[in-house]
């Protein structure tokens, strides 16, 4: 089964953001997510319409974060990223005429409801200064030769 790893690898390039002060390319933020600078730019687009980071062209250009770390909620990212799905658990079919199926899918979509909204509550609470490490970490530290791509 594929994992969603968009909001973990948003997340990892914000905190890095939150280290540098000059603007930082897509091809080398890219590589931090292991993908393309396509693929980083489209991820990205959201948190830029949200105003969580902010982006430049040409020479000197480059990603930014628009607000300071502690401004930040994990519940802000998780929403910027269009809300991905937090669980791979689904039923069988949706309509079904069988009374067992429809109660199991009552089942599982109310535990299924309850979990998804104490894990945003619990994002909400959480801002991405507290995830910082005190010594800045190098994004050199990703500088692989092999890229993947997503989507």
């Amino acid at each position: 089964m594929n994992k969603d790893t968009r909001l973990s690898d948003v997340l990892h390039v914000l905190l890095h953001l939150g280290q540098i002060k000059e603007p930082v390319t897509s091809e080398i933020l890219a590589r931090s997510m292991s993908t393309n600078p396509a693929v980083f730019r489209r991820t990205m687009a959201g948190l830029r319409k949200a105003g969580y980071v902010q982006s430049g062209k040409g020479h000197g250009g480059g990603w930014q974060l628009a607000r300071p770390l502690r401004q930040i909620s994990l519940l802000a990212v998780y929403e910027a990223l269009g809300r991905p799905n937090l669980f791979a658990i689904g039923n069988r079919r949706d309509h079904s005429d069988c009374v067992v199926e429809r109660n199991v899918n009552a089942a599982m979509a109310d535990t299924m409801a309850r979990a998804e909204a104490l894990l945003v509550g619990r994002f909400g609470k959480i801002t991405l200064d507290t995830l910082a490490p005190g010594k800045p970490d190098p994004l050199s530290v990703h500088d692989r030769k092999t890229v993947r791509t997503r989507g």
